[in-house]
């Protein structure tokens, strides 16, 4: 079985680099708009199939609660497969702010910037602010963004300290703050011990958008612990 997956990993990869090919010609041809619709549907698609293979199935919660224009999906952090369960199902063009080791991924590296990924290096607290920046800037110009404030994987059901910091992303642009709290994901590999993968039932809850326009500093102060216990709340009920 592990060959099968190892196998597949390479497929994988050689069509990453086939899709890459075609778009770097067709790109000549297109508006920004058009090269990110196409991206964002390129991505999805790929995303969706590495969770499917898996025989996972995504529940999606509270879609309602997306807002239109661009805005932060702040959510919990159980696994890896947390960013393919979001850039797979939901049905609205989002990048990350990820750690600066995906950008070591052959192929991978390549679609995470087209879809406006924001690459941070999590020990060096200029790099994180200038990480910040540039989200901001994606933000305004109508990008949404998902970040994790826990900054690193939980492998379970308990979530780790939110970082106050990850919240500015919104609060600098100006946006909302959507909460989201993902279930099961770390079921897929990470309870497995990454010796191998299992069928899971995911579930991502979206709950109502906080406003962060006229915010007090004590307010903004609050927002990460105010949207941590949402989510926990979240996972409590579904338990």
């Amino acid at each position: 079985m592990p060959y099968l997956w190892v196998f597949y990993g390479i497929y994988f990869l050689i069509k990453l680099y086939i899709k890459k090919v075609k778009f770097e010609i067709l790109k000549k041809n297109m508006t920004q708009e058009e090269i990110d619709n196409y991206a964002f549907k390129e991505v999805k698609s790929l995303a969706k199939s590495l969770v499917d293979v898996t025989g996972s199935t995504v529940k999606l919660i509270g879609e309602e609660n997306i807002p239109e224009g661009s805005c932060v999906f702040v959510g919990n952090h159980q696994a890896n497969y947390d960013i393919l369960a979001m850039l797979g199902y939901v049905n609205k063009p989002i990048g990350f702010i990820a750690k600066k080791e995906l950008m070591k991924l052959p192929g991978v590296n390549y679609w995470m910037k087209q879809i406006h990924c924001v690459f941070m290096d999590r020990e060096d607290p200029r790099d994180s602010v200038r990480s910040i920046i540039q989200g901001v800037e994606n933000l305004k110009k109508g990008y949404s963004m998902v970040i994790y404030p826990e900054g690193t994987r939980s492998k379970g059901p308990d979530m780790g300290e939110f970082k106050k910091g990850a919240m500015k992303l919104a609060t600098k642009a100006g946006v909302a703050i959507v909460p989201v709290t993902i279930n099961n994901t770390y079921e897929i590999f990470e309870a497995q011990n990454g010796k191998k993968v299992k069928a899971s039932k995911v579930d991502i809850i979206f709950s109502k958008p906080i406003e962060t326009k006229g915010l007090t500093k004590e307010e903004q102060s609050n927002l990460s612990e105010n949207i941590k216990a949402i989510i926990q709340e979240n996972l409590d009920n579904i338990i």
